[in-house]
């Protein structure tokens, strides 16, 4: 693949034009939830009956005769996880970019975000396999990245529960988990994804072609299955299209319900729309609901 990250200028000024408090948000959002785990020391504070004794500070107690108690200010520079479908299904075009490429723009621009905000941050993909980098900091890790989605191909049957399963196992710290693919997947697998992810903030994003939102055809048609290669001869008429179209939107309902039960976020778009527009819409949501 040859990915344009032109976008990624774009990203820098929406990141201005929104407001300032973006990239806060964006961090603020991933605050770790365990006390005493990824703390950093904020100042001091008088000590009030009832308060954690153990946070006592004794040495300013001899210094002072006074009783304090260190505060903290939760971390906020926590690892960025961004995982990426690149099965066969993920292979398909029908107008500007196939779904891994936009797929991979998506990706590239969460760690562009997490770069800026000097965060850990690992891009991996997943088909029959799965294909995981180290978490690291700056623009090199970001070029890296790059390199790595502009040789990969997407190919192979998806995987999905099994290898989120095996993802799970390398993530030690309550991350941000962002997962991008098609989601043709059984609702059951993604319910079983987001329940082992569920003590994480995750984003589902699904990234569907023009013509799998639409169906805008008519006529007699060979599908092939991209992953098992299997054709399929139809004739698609309105009143198909029709079914398909609900088929879908009931599918994409079972996945904001799936989501909604866990805390996670789900965000649906074609490849149609400018990545640009599709991050506005991310990031404007997260400026919504931080308030």
């Amino acid at each position: 693949m040859a990915i344009n990250i032109d976008f990624l200028d774009h990203l820098e000024r929406l990141s201005l034009i929104i407001n300032k408090r973006i990239t806060s948000n964006y961090s603020g959002e991933r605050r770790s939830s365990h006390t005493g785990e990824g703390l950093v020391f904020k100042d001091y504070t008088i000590y009030s009956p009832g308060e954690n004794f153990k946070a006592i500070d004794w040495k300013v107690y001899g210094r002072t005769d006074k009783l304090f108690i260190k505060r903290f200010e939760e971390e906020r520079n926590l690892t960025v996880h961004i995982i990426v479908d690149f099965s066969a299904s993920m292979d398909f075009k029908s107008g500007k970019f196939k779904k891994a490429e936009y797929a991979s723009m998506i990706g590239l621009g969460f760690a562009y975000m997490a770069m800026r905000n000097n965060e850990r941050f690992v891009l991996s993909t997943f088909a029959d396999q799965l294909s995981v980098f180290k978490p690291k900091k700056g623009r090199k890790q970001l070029m890296l990245l790059l390199d790595h989605l502009n040789n990969e191909k997407a190919k192979g049957f998806s995987k999905i529960e099994e290898s989120l399963s095996s993802y799970k196992k390398l993530i030690n710290s309550k991350s941000l988990v962002i997962i991008i693919s098609d989601f043709l997947y059984d609702i059951n697998q993604i319910k079983n994804v987001l329940l082992k992810f569920k003590h994480h903030d995750v984003k589902l994003i699904q990234v569907l072609d023009v013509l799998e939102t639409d169906l805008n055809l008519e006529g007699d048609f060979k599908l092939r299955d991209l992953e098992s290669q299997e054709q399929l001869r139809t004739y698609v008429n309105p009143y198909l299209r029709k079914q398909y179209l609900l088929k879908l939107s009931q599918h994409q309902d079972d996945i904001k319900k799936a989501c909604a039960e866990t805390g996670a976020q789900f965000y649906h778009f074609s490849t149609e729309q400018s990545v640009f527009d599709a991050f506005y819409e991310i990031l404007q949501h997260r400026h919504a609901h931080m308030g």
